[in-house]
């Protein structure tokens, strides 16, 4: 009994949780099955990464970040890769279809390059380091630019030797030359001279014109000839060139049966309400660039870039309220800036568009030199929402030498990527091609704030204008061989597309939404983690882009 008195207290210190449950070999009386607990998960528990807000605006931040510093987390993908539209904005009323804007450098943008640029979706900016009618003109080349028309052939005088004509072949690539009055387009024609006509010529020291095809035995074709009309007549003539004569028998175009077998229809091509390529064009804050403006607006520039390494400056607003006020439809651009408190006092002012980007071009030392300036990513994020709550897109200028680093910045807020490095070694680029010792083909390649360029007139987008001592604020060097910008950038709107689609993302509008709603997720990356993320491990390698 006793025994029993202390097995009913013991029973009665029992914790309820301990009391005998009823023995079961049934599987229903186990622990809930394992997807209940899955599908009691927090959805916040799978969510990776952090916000751009989280990165950029935490009240302990005190870091400047670069595109390089931060990787996009991926997504989920719903759709192929073909359905990713990559349409940005170049200013408040200009868009692209691919969002690329070649940099105002004088070597990288000229009418070559802006045509180009033109024809595969972005835009270009024709530099500032020339006189006025030099720049009037490289705008009327891309106004005039008709696919498959050529606008700028190398015309040769009537005077230049044979020998000199193989020279000039041999650097050129071409073997059909229009031979006009003083060796210039827009001048008279007097003849052209083929390939054909040198191979049998014995005395290499004759002028051309002794061998030439003489201008009344050419076919040629009257100006205003359309594209079509101007194909049939080589068609029918069975020629390889075409010269395009104004009424006075000056050469304004000419067509080449091998240019217009290559030629292809440029859907995404970027043009204006009349069918014409989009340009614009750089101008300084001074006094004569008021005049220059007026020139470049009568060729019919489609925007205006006022080029300044420091663009909040009472020059630039006086310039920028000038234009509006002189010319209300003119789409401006100002810039550079990388803070908010800059971008306002632009805005303010009445800009259409804002250039984002100080001291962090490959070529450009004003980090270095003036110790001003902000990291790329730091900049195009904060710049990109301020801006946006005033309705004006923004360009992330600088600091972009691959399709990733492009994506980065759509993924920041810009509307589009300004690029110089990354497009120059184009065959469609200022200059002539040189070789190293080694054999690799190169271009010259130079910032606007190197002592080169500043000679030829840049200093004043550095406020030097006036000074005898000119203080660089960029180097000179030169870049290996991109091939044709034709060829370039499919590459490079193609990885923009598949960056898009691995982060889940349809269009740059969606992405743009994602990055304000928190959806997009980034994470900063360590420096060995940069490591991981490129080549690495391998004894060598060959980088071939696209095939």
């Amino acid at each position: 009994r006793r025994f029993g008195d202390r097995r009913a207290a013991h029973d009665h210190r029992r914790p309820a949780a301990m009391s005998p449950q009823p023995r079961s070999r049934s599987p229903r009386h186990h622990a809930p099955p394992v997807v209940d607990k899955i599908a009691a998960v927090d959805k916040d528990d799978l969510v990776d990464g952090h916000s751009a807000q989280d990165i950029f605006e935490s009240g302990g931040n005190s870091v400047g970040y670069t595109y390089d510093d931060l990787i996009c987390l991926p997504g989920h993908i719903a759709f192929g890769v073909h359905e990713v539209a990559v349409h940005g904005n170049f200013t408040k009323t200009i868009r692209l279809k691919t969002p690329i804007v070649s940099t105002p450098m004088d070597t990288v943008t000229e009418a070559k390059m802006a045509i180009a640029i033109a024809l595969e979706g972005g835009i270009g900016v024709i530099h500032t380091n020339l006189t006025v009618d030099e720049q009037v003109r490289e705008v009327m080349q891309v106004k005039r630019y008709e696919s498959g028309f050529i606008m700028d052939p190398v015309c040769i005088p009537p005077t230049m030797k044979i020998s000199e004509l193989d020279s000039l072949r041999a650097t050129s690539g071409f073997n059909g030359y229009p031979v006009t009055d003083d060796g210039r387009m827009g001048s008279r024609l007097l003849g052209l001279v083929t390939k054909r006509d040198t191979d049998f010529a014995a005395d290499r020291s004759s002028p051309v014109n002794t061998i030439m095809t003489k201008a009344e035995k050419l076919v040629t074709a009257q100006e205003g000839v359309d594209l079509l009309a101007a194909n049939k007549i080589l068609k029918e003539s069975k020629k390889g060139k075409l010269p395009v004569i104004s009424g006075q028998g000056r050469l304004v175009a000419l067509m080449s049966r091998a240019d217009l077998q290559k030629n292809a229809e440029y859907p995404l091509a970027t043009k204006d309400e009349r069918k014409r390529l989009r340009v614009a064009a750089a101008v300084g804050t001074r006094p004569a660039d008021r005049d220059r403006v007026r020139a470049l607006v009568a060729a019919g520039v489609d925007a205006i870039i006022v080029d300044s390494s420091q663009g909040d400056s009472v020059f630039q607003h006086e310039m920028v309220k000038w234009m509006k006020q002189e010319f209300p439809e003119l789409q401006v651009v100002g810039g550079n800036v990388v803070t908010k408190s800059q971008a306002k006092n632009l805005i303010d002012c009445g800009v259409d568009g804002l250039r984002v980007g100080m001291g962090i071009g490959s070529i450009c030392t004003t980090q270095e030199v003036c110790a001003c300036g902000r990291a790329q990513a730091s900049a195009v994020y904060n710049v990109a929402k301020y801006a946006r709550s005033r309705g004006v897109p923004i360009l992330a200028d600088g600091g972009i030498s691959s399709p990733g680093h492009i994506v980065k910045a759509l993924c920041l807020g810009a509307g589009a990527a300004m690029c110089g490095s990354l497009l120059a070694g184009t065959e469609e680029t200022p200059g002539e091609y040189i070789y190293s010792e080694t054999g690799v083909r190169l271009k010259r390649y130079r910032g606007m704030g190197s002592l080169d360029a500043m000679k030829k007139g840049s200093d004043d987008r550095y406020f030097g204008a006036a000074t005898a001592l000119k203080v660089a604020q960029g180097v000179s060097g030169t870049v290996q061989d991109k091939g044709s910008v034709h060829r370039f950038v499919p590459y490079l709107v193609q990885g923009i597309r598949h960056g898009l689609q691995d982060i889940g993302a349809k269009s740059v509008d969606d992405l743009r939404e994602r990055l304000y709603s928190g959806q997009l997720r980034f994470e900063l990356r360590s420096p060995a983690a940069q490591r991981e993320g490129g080549v690495h491990g391998l004894h060598s390698f060959e980088r071939r882009l696209f095939s």
